[in-house]
């Protein structure tokens, strides 16, 4: 069977994390939406999603295929029920379609929005779904959970250093090569999970459920409390609170980030800090891109929403419930603006553009200083937001 992950008109809603990738490959808990559905199904998938990002997710169509919504988590049942849908099925929960089954010549239609003659199968399984930035945080922790169950079934930690004072270590899970001594490490509320070759330095303060991704670096006397999760290859110092790095990103030094999410390729310079509650103790409000307006999120702790790319100095200061565009530097003293669009240069005495030219220049610097290669697709896709980001600025 080939496995499709498809965009709905939920993806707006996920801006700026959404720019640069499907929605599918948003992570959340440990491993990202495609990484999940692959796990339980067995087999790679492909993306139904942007023109422009196809560039780098191109869609493969077969002669049978099943469309999976790329917002929506799976679980074992959900994942046995996908598995059981006959042609021209979709399976249902509520209005939202979570799945249908198609052949070839129907596909086309079914990315135009044409679901005539498919028959509904509803669910009633229980389910983590993606309707907005602020969701990806606030369900984090349980997506840890769900995670940790999903990939250490059946396999055997790494041993736990005995310089390492440890509370519940039966939640606890090390991978090959991580390497952690001296640290603290309490996993009695949720899971602590450790990847592949991750360094957690001396002084670490680790509170579950948290997920420290395959070559991550917390540095000494971190301090990172429940639903975290710090995603691969970054490296955070300081103190963190259910927050998410979806991976390739530092926070190195000292200062708080909570109830935020931070995309890849971003740097936070030495005493970075935002607010994650009002005075108030208002619902925060937070930018929605397809609103174009500010909306009530529904949470007490809302923090930052950091897109791809962006870097801020240090001591900068991000008010509650911010939203930082890709490809933005910013700097300077007192709180930044509430909404900052992609392709921003400046801070609180005000912002010009980015020259487009200059921010590729230095995102291919920073893949280089991980032995990486910006390639074409990951540049038309730059060049493609920062072509739909003006009508953002004012």
């Amino acid at each position: 069977m080939n496995y499709i992950l498809f965009d709905n008109f939920r993806r707006n809603y996920l801006l700026p994390l959404s720019f640069i990738r499907p929605v599918a490959d948003c992570r959340i808990g440990i491993l990202t939406i495609r990484e999940k559905w692959e796990k339980y199904l067995g087999v790679s998938t492909s993306s139904l999603t942007e023109e422009y990002l196809s560039y780098k997710y191109p869609i493969v169509k077969a002669e049978d295929n099943i469309l999976i919504n790329g917002s929506v988590c799976p679980t074992p049942e959900l994942a046995q029920q996908v598995k059981g849908l006959k042609p021209k099925e979709a399976l249902v929960s509520d209005t939202i379609i979570i799945a249908l089954h198609v052949e070839a010549d129907d596909l086309d239609k079914v990315g135009e929005g044409d679901t005539e003659g498919i028959n509904e199968v509803m669910t009633e399984a229980n389910y983590i779904k993606l309707n907005n930035t602020w969701d990806i945080y606030a369900k984090n922790a349980e997506a840890i959970q769900e995670d940790f169950k999903l990939i250490t079934h059946a396999r055997k930690s790494e041993k736990i250093s005995t310089t390492n004072k440890v509370t519940a270590p039966e939640n606890i899970f090390i991978e090959e090569g991580a390497i952690l001594e001296h640290t603290y490490i309490n996993a009695s509320d949720g899971p602590v999970y450790i990847g592949k070759n991750a360094h957690v330095m001396e002084g670490s303060m680790i509170r579950g459920p948290v997920a420290v991704g395959d070559h991550a670096v917390l540095k000494m006397g971190a301090k990172i409390y429940g639903g975290t999760t710090i995603g691969p290859h970054s490296k955070i110092g300081g103190e963190v609170n259910n927050s998410v790095f979806f991976g390739y990103s530092n926070k190195a030094h000292d200062g708080f980030i909570g109830n935020s999410v931070i995309g890849e390729w971003c740097n936070m310079g030495a005493g970075t800090n935002n607010s994650n509650l009002k005075n108030t103790y208002d619902i925060v409000r937070l930018w929605s891109y397809p609103d174009q307006t500010f909306v009530d999120t529904g949470q007490q702790f809302c923090g930052l929403i950091m897109g791809d790319h962006t870097k801020c100095g240090i001591n900068t200061m991000f008010n509650t419930g911010t939203v930082i565009g890709i490809n933005v530097n910013i700097y300077g003293p007192g709180f930044q603006r509430n909404f900052v669009p992609s392709f921003s240069w400046g801070g609180t005495s005000g912002f010009t553009h980015y020259d487009l030219d200059k921010a590729i220049d230095v995102a291919r610097i920073v893949y280089k200083r991980r032995n990486m290669e910006l390639d074409i697709r990951e540049e038309k896709i730059l060049r493609e937001v920062y072509r739909l980001t003006f009508k953002h600025k004012k």
